[in-house]
């Protein structure tokens, strides 16, 4: 084998390397797997960075299984009222991988300015709730303070969209009208004080959403303290949403439903769901590409060494051994792509992470800039495959030395 490999070193750095036939052919196939792996990672990056964010922004608004009564008819309002004496709450033991249930209850409003209006969704939140996701998006002030001991919080939440929109800043007095029923003559007006600002650059739900204390929702539904909206329940594994959606279902009683979020927003959780086909056929058409180009190399490589062959074989060597020769070679070049894809490919991703230049449309997308997912599973997963599948690839040509006649070799020029 040391015999093998030092042939094979000589193969690669020989003097006449630069000057040989093969020598664009073999840098042409270099820069294709260095090509194909900055085209790999960069794809699992950002698609997968992207099915994480768009997640991560619709479960900061709805958990990942919302709880909420069976007549609501997929509305984003609390239409009737669930007792919050339940068996799963504040603490779901039945179900394993339930991280966190919090309750909440929404209502529609109406923001009014001098010159404008805007409907909006109040969401009351408690003291229980989960601050943890809104919290990456605040961008001014500071996050509201809810206690069952300070009922009616005027502390709220608002978007920046909104914000932007209707004139406000942060500590300015808001004023929401709200109506119970179609019934109801005059509307009941609530004064809020917004002490923090969000952009989650999820424009569906940043001009939708303003946060609020939840018995502020009560008092004006005239609920009891204990009647909320719905709950929302964080789940440990997102892989597993399906799963645990049904088994939250078979533990409530039946006058309850559980959805997940790929439920209540199926269209968005589809067009995620193509990323996966996206990735995989980049990673296949950049492996088969590269594949085929170390081919031709190693064709090439072998019918300009068809003398060196044919002395080696008349030396003694069987045909496996000056095959791995050129294996070794294979071996090496490929390498060498892997480590310059890795080097310009981790080196851009890092870039774009901390840098954030690659900006995206909000309204598209659902994000503000291209966010990446770096994991090094899946980078040593890519570079361990492109090299065994493409020493695989290898093999076929490979097999030309045997048909290699040693005599007819040496007189080869």
């Amino acid at each position: 084998m040391n015999f093998e490999f030092f042939i094979s070193k000589r193969l690669i750095s020989a003097k006449d390397y630069k000057s040989s036939i093969s020598a664009p052919i073999i840098k042409i196939a270099v820069a294709a797997i260095a090509i194909g792996v900055i085209m790999m990672l960069v794809s699992i990056a950002t698609g997968v960075g992207l099915q994480q964010k768009i997640r991560d922004k619709i479960a900061a608004f709805n958990g990942h299984i919302t709880i909420g009564n069976l007549n609501n008819n997929n509305s984003q309002i609390s239409i009737k009222a669930i007792s919050s004496e339940q068996d799963f709450y504040p603490d779901f033991e039945a179900v394993e991988g339930i991280d966190h249930i919090q309750a909440v209850a929404t209502k529609y409003g109406v923001i009014r300015t001098e010159t404008d209006f805007e409907g909006i969704v109040v969401k009351g939140v408690g003291d229980d709730y989960r601050w943890d996701y809104l919290k990456e998006y605040l961008v001014e002030g500071k996050l509201p303070s809810y206690s069952k001991e300070k009922k009616y919080s005027e502390e709220i939440l608002l978007s920046s969209y909104m914000a932007n929109r209707l004139g406000f800043k942060l500590n300015d007095q808001l004023v929401v009208y709200f109506l119970n029923d179609a019934n109801q003559k005059k509307p009941r007006l609530t004064a809020f004080r917004i002490v923090g600002i969000y952009n989650s650059g999820f424009q569906e739900f940043d001009e939708t959403f303003l946060i609020a204390d939840i018995s502020q929702i009560q008092r004006l539904n005239k609920w009891d303290a204990d009647q909320i909206g719905n709950f929302e329940i964080f789940i440990d594994d997102f892989d597993q949403i399906v799963e645990k959606g049904g088994e939250v279902n078979q533990h409530i009683n039946t006058f309850l439903e559980a959805k997940t979020i790929e439920q209540s927003y199926p269209s968005i959780f589809e067009w995620l769901s193509l990323f996966d086909f996206n990735i995989a056929l980049i990673i296949g058409i950049m492996i088969i590409v590269s594949g085929i180009n170390m081919i031709t190399a190693l064709l090439v490589l072998i019918l300009e060494r068809t003398p060196m062959i044919g002395m080696l074989k008349a030396l003694g060597s069987n045909d496996w051994s000056v095959r791995k020769i050129f294996l070794y070679n294979g071996a090496y070049l490929i390498i060498k792509g892997l480590f310059l894809g890795n080097l310009i490919g981790l080196g851009l991703l890092f870039l774009q992470k901390y840098a954030k230049l690659i900006k995206l449309n909000p309204e598209t997308y659902y994000v503000t800039e291209a966010p990446i997912y770096l994991s090094w599973e899946y980078v040593v997963l890519i570079n361990l495959g492109t090299l065994l599948l493409c020493l695989l690839m290898l093999l076929l040509p490979s097999y030309l030395i045997t048909r290699i006649n040693p005599s007819r070799a040496i007189k080869f020029e």
